[in-house]
């Protein structure tokens, strides 16, 4: 099945995708797709993609980290790594995917971006394309690939939370957090019909103050906006020792396993985990489209 066969744009846009062809040579399972998002910077998301990844790792998973910030990369910063390419140069077409993968800690993968460029801070609908179907070449050696999204609203991260099969908000218990992450998921709603949506607390003192910030996004959420789901994917405490990893460039659950923030990045691999993979939310779009069901499938991208 190639590339030509299956994809082809439309007059209003959306890419259809055709399944009649080839569809015997699909694997019968892909890897799940988590988009994790904020409405403001600041609130801890890729410290907490990183060691979840690691922990999810430790349990057996596989986890391929695409580090989306395409202008302020900062995962291979946070972890002390010098990639020597970026996806910045496979879009460029010097090098492909799999040559741009690095391995992080304990056998987590990522896909660095470059900082301090602004080439990719809106893909266009070709670049979309061309990392669609990058990203499917990798599946078969993935059970999950994360998505650390750049902090507010750009194209880019509405994008990456259309394919995303789940959608991650991270907000701490600050009012700027908790506004801005109803923006997101309001935008995301009213432009792209999205409606369901996980959501992570970071940062708090107690579990009480973590299901507290989650009751006031839902009661917004109900009020305002029609047919939303907001679930409680769980917390994260606030930790001193989270900052002091940072400055180490190393990842929390590398040198402070038995904090209180790193116990709680494993029970949320736990969580992960344990959620039913047939009762998953569906993104609009799903990256590895070779390994859906055999039917056309149309996505606004």
């Amino acid at each position: 099945m190639n590339q030509a066969e299956t994809m082809q744009y439309l007059k209003d846009g959306t890419i259809q995708f055709d399944f009649d062809q080839g569809v015997s040579d699909m694997p019968a399972t892909a890897p799940r797709v988590f988009s994790f998002s904020s409405g403001k910077g600041g609130v801890g998301k890729t410290n907490i993609v990183v060691n979840t990844a690691i922990a999810l790792s430790r349990l057996g998973q596989k986890v391929l980290i695409l580090d989306a910030d395409m202008g302020l990369a900062n995962i291979d910063v946070m972890l002390g790594l010098t990639p020597q390419w970026t996806i910045n140069h496979v879009f460029a077409g010097q090098k492909t995917l799999n040559d741009v993968v690095l391995e992080g800690p304990e056998g987590i993968l990522i896909l660095p971006s470059s900082s301090g460029t602004t080439e990719l801070v809106n893909l266009g609908e070709s670049e979309k394309l061309f990392l669609l179907d990058g990203l499917e070449d990798l599946a078969s050696d993935i059970d999950m690939l994360f998505i650390d999204n750049s902090a507010g609203i750009s194209d880019n991260v509405f994008y990456f939370n259309m394919a995303a099969q789940q959608r991650v908000v991270v907000v701490t218990p600050e009012p700027t957090s908790i506004t801005d992450a109803y923006a997101l998921i309001k935008l995301m709603s009213s432009r792209h019909q999205v409606k369901s949506f996980s959501i992570l607390v970071n940062s708090v003192h107690s579990a009480n103050e973590a299901k507290k910030v989650y009751r006031q996004l839902t009661t917004v959420a109900d009020r305002f906006l029609d047919s939303i789901s907001l679930d409680y994917l769980g917390f994260i405490l606030k930790d001193e020792s989270v900052p002091r990893a940072i400055c180490q460039q190393k990842a929390l659950l590398q040198v402070y396993p038995d904090s209180n923030a790193g116990k709680g990045f494993v029970t949320l691999a736990h969580t992960i985990l344990s959620q039913r993979l047939d009762n998953a939310p569906q993104g609009n779009i799903v990256f590895f489209w070779k390994q859906l069901l055999g039917r056309g499938l149309s996505g606004n991208l």
